[in-house]
């Protein structure tokens, strides 16, 4: 089976060989274990904002496919990424060391296994106080509790009624997801956007408890701004769902051109 890991970077060169040697380790360690019978064949996307420090070259050393992406946007990467993924199934993590890459083998067997289409990250569940600030702690959570106001009609059919970090970008996914989603944002409010679709769209979603690490180097996010945007699109995407399900239908699936819109 073919897999694909998509990392978007922006000025990554002193996290980005380390994060993807730690990746290539668990997938081969994963390949002669757990996959052994049936070994996956990953490929490496890394799509890079035209970084200035070699970043794209450190990637490229390590044997990445690096797409350079100069329109700038988190949520602009991924959708390049995703438009090119050729992974039947596709896993997600930034490259500035804080998402656990090396779970991500273990977490693809889970999918597979028990039937699920999309397990997103939950960096609440041991998050280190060195690991994200107190400013944008309270922003996650004041982010999460809208969400789960907002949306909570839909969010009674996960596992735990409700996810508990909207704003992760640790995701392992079905490929076929991307078919049954409709992505528009550019910014950091695509990690909100894409759980909503998927959970909107009756997909089996399953948040896991993740360990969140130490960002290697300075912090890209502005709190306030991005935090901001978050909340507005929280509550137009509402107001776009109860337009819809006032003419009897959700906002109708993507279609596969979209995705490279």
């Amino acid at each position: 089976m073919k897999a694909s890991l998509v990392v978007p970077t922006l000025n990554e060169a002193s996290s980005i060989r380390h994060v993807l040697r730690l990746f290539r380790g668990a997938a081969t360690e994963a390949n002669r274990t757990v996959f052994a019978g049936d070994p996956l064949e990953w490929e490496i996307l890394v799509v890079d904002g035209a970084s200035t420090d070699g970043t794209a070259a450190i990637a490229a050393e390590e044997g990445a496919r690096v797409i350079i992406e100069r329109r700038r946007g988190y949520g602009r990467a991924y959708r390049t990424g995703f438009a090119e993924v050729k992974g039947e199934v596709v896993a997600t993590a930034d490259g500035d060391a804080t998402y656990p890459v090396e779970t991500v083998p273990g977490l693809v067997k889970r999918l597979l296994d028990e039937r699920i289409d999309f397990l997103t990250g939950n960096r609440m569940a041991y998050l280190d106080r060195r690991s994200m600030t107190t400013e944008h702690r309270i922003g996650n959570r004041a982010l999460n509790l809208l969400l789960g106001v907002a949306y909570h009609a839909w969010m009674k059919e996960l596992p735990n009624g409700r996810l508990e970090d909207s704003q992760s970008g640790f995701w392992v996914f079905r490929r076929s997801v991307l078919d049954h989603v409709r992505l528009t944002q550019e910014g950091m409010a695509f990690s909100e956007e894409l759980k909503l679709e998927a959970v909107l769209r009756g997909l089996r979603v399953v948040e896991v408890p993740i360990r969140y690490g130490e960002r290697w180097g300075p912090p890209k996010l502005s709190s306030w701004r991005d935090g901001l945007r978050n909340m507005f699109f929280l509550i137009d995407k509402r107001l776009d769902v109860a337009r819809e399900r006032k003419r009897g239908t959700l906002a109708p699936f993507a279609r596969k051109d979209d995705r490279a819109a």
